[in-house]
């Protein structure tokens, strides 16, 4: 695989084959994935829609020491404000020293679409470099000036010289693509032809060298794993892999969320790049291997006790490991049992309904159920292979209504009034309309809790413990607050705007 030649990755429509819309059953959602038919289908009524340049934003403003020049209308990336704050803790928690979310806007109007926005780009990367003296300036295009034709490339390339930072184009706008996700790609796409390369530089390159050194630099080298990470992460998340390949004697790096350019630089020194999640990190994997050699490993996402060990022997595997991952996995699996046991009967015979990335919810199912509890559906954003791995540890769900629409939710509301769940498991932009339906809501994420490896379990099984013992806000949400559907749509099939061809 290699797009880079392109000015963007492809979409995933085109790549993938990825659908957006169906409605059925997991049986008929896998087979219809295995034949190809997914992205034949479409809505005749669609309500909300995901945006590439805002989940690109999701990645790129958690980099540390870089700032973002956003390039469109003033109103695009507006959703950073939210995250402002706490992308701030989320970097110190990585590095004490770091700084909070720099961004700036190029405040497109109305001249800047007749005439281009060419010229207001450049002076916003020249001031935010001068001012702010980052280590990366990273530029997401936005819808306008990808309608205009700003060659934000060619800008880019002359610019470069006049800066200290590092320029990094992002191509993402929002019309482009109806799969959301292909926003991972864009971001790739922009990191491998600018950070991610290797040093040329031979000005301090020793006659001699350290044999000693070399040999240490390869050994470290040859036991390191780069793990993916996604922005909804938490820390805990990454300490608790971090603690489980560091029984097996192996050195982790994490990237790229709250990475700074050196560690992407670093990340070609490693043995070993690994998936939490093959939603995201496909298109940056594959060119890895294309472009160094580096091989991948993309399974199953770490969540769950059958996931978390089928992730852990695929990584022991490729360093001959297998043994003492087994031996790992036992002992953790004993000491999670005992753990568990006095939450189980709490949630024995509760029906839960997850929505969300389409990899985590079925991962997350395989979770629920080792709790006790019954899964009654699921809302994934897309339909892909990538899902398949977690499938496979999850048995006995062929009948299991699944929903694929990013958004949608007249759709979820209708679900979730006929399956009528005791908990819904949820993606952020999804959970307030289920609350006003008076149900209890867990967050599928959180970046202040862990929901990985053998730890997470436990996290949640005490989360959602506490999340179905609070329930009365929700009860008068929904008392209080009611939906804007009308009753004779709650009386139709949810899937009844979903078309085949």
């Amino acid at each position: 695989m290699n797009f880079l030649d392109n000015q963007a990755a492809p979409i995933r429509e085109n790549r993938l084959g990825v659908g957006v819309a169906f409605g059925g059953t997991c049986r008929e959602a896998r087979r219809a994935a295995s034949q190809g038919c997914l992205n034949q289908a479409r809505r005749s009524f669609s309500q909300t829609h995901g945006c590439e340049f805002t989940l690109s934003l999701a990645i790129t403003s958690t980099f540390r020491n870089a700032v973002i020049v956003m390039h469109g209308p003033i109103g695009c990336g507006s959703c950073v404000i939210a995250s402002a704050g706490g992308a701030k803790g989320y970097r110190r928690l990585r590095d004490p020293a770091a700084e909070g979310l720099i961004w700036l806007n190029t405040n497109l109007g109305e001249n800047d679409v007749v005439g281009g926005g060419e010229d207001k780009l450049a002076r916003a990367i020249l001031h935010a470099d001068r001012k702010f003296r980052p280590e990366i300036i990273v530029v997401p295009v936005s819808c306008v000036p990808a309608l205009v034709g700003d060659d934000v490339d060619t800008l880019l390339h002359g610019l470069q010289a006049e800066v200290g930072a590092k320029l990094v184009p992002v191509h993402c706008p929002g019309f482009r693509s109806k799969v959301m996700a292909t926003a991972y790609d864009d971001v790739y796409h922009g990191l491998l032809k600018t950070l991610v390369r290797k040093n040329d530089d031979q000005s301090n390159e020793k006659i001699l060298n350290d044999e000693l050194q070399e040999m240490r630099r390869r050994y470290i080298a040859g036991r390191t794993v780069n793990i993916l990470n996604v922005s909804s992460m938490a820390r805990a998340d990454e300490l608790e892999l971090e603690r489980l390949l560091r029984v097996l004697d192996l050195r982790t790096r994490f990237l790229p969320c709250y990475s700074e350019s050196l560690e992407f630089r670093e990340s070609l020194e490693s043995a070993l790049n690994v998936s939490v999640c093959g939603t995201h990190d496909d298109y940056f994997l594959e060119h890895l291997k294309s472009l160094f050699g580096i091989p991948f490993m993309i399974d199953t996402i770490p969540i769950g006790p059958r996931n978390t060990g089928r992730w852990l022997l695929g990584v022991a595997d490729r360093f001959g490991l297998s043994d003492r991952a087994r031996r790992l996995i036992d002992a953790e699996e004993t000491i999670l049992e005992e753990a568990i046991v006095p939450y189980r009967e709490f949630f024995q015979g509760k029906k839960a309904f997850l929505s969300g990335g389409e990899v985590r919810i079925v991962a997350t199912a395989e979770l629920l159920r080792y709790l006790g509890l019954e899964i009654v559906g699921f809302k994934g954003h897309h339909f892909d292979h990538f899902s398949e791995p977690a499938f496979e540890e999850l048995p006995g769900l062929e009948g299991t209504v699944f929903l694929v629409g990013t958004q949608q939710p007249f759709e979820q509301v209708n679900l979730i009034q006929r399956l009528k769940p005791d908990v819904f498991v949820g993606h952020t932009g999804s959970n307030n309309i289920s609350a006003r339906q008076g149900i209890p809501i867990l967050p599928l994420f959180g970046n202040s809790h862990a929901y990985m490896g053998y730890a997470g379990v436990f996290e949640v099984a005490r989360n959602l413990r506490r999340v179905m013992l609070n329930g009365s806000f929700n009860h008068l949400l929904a008392e209080h607050c009611p939906l804007p559907y009308r009753k004779s749509w709650y009386e139709k099939d949810p899937f009844s705007y979903i078309v085949d061809h």
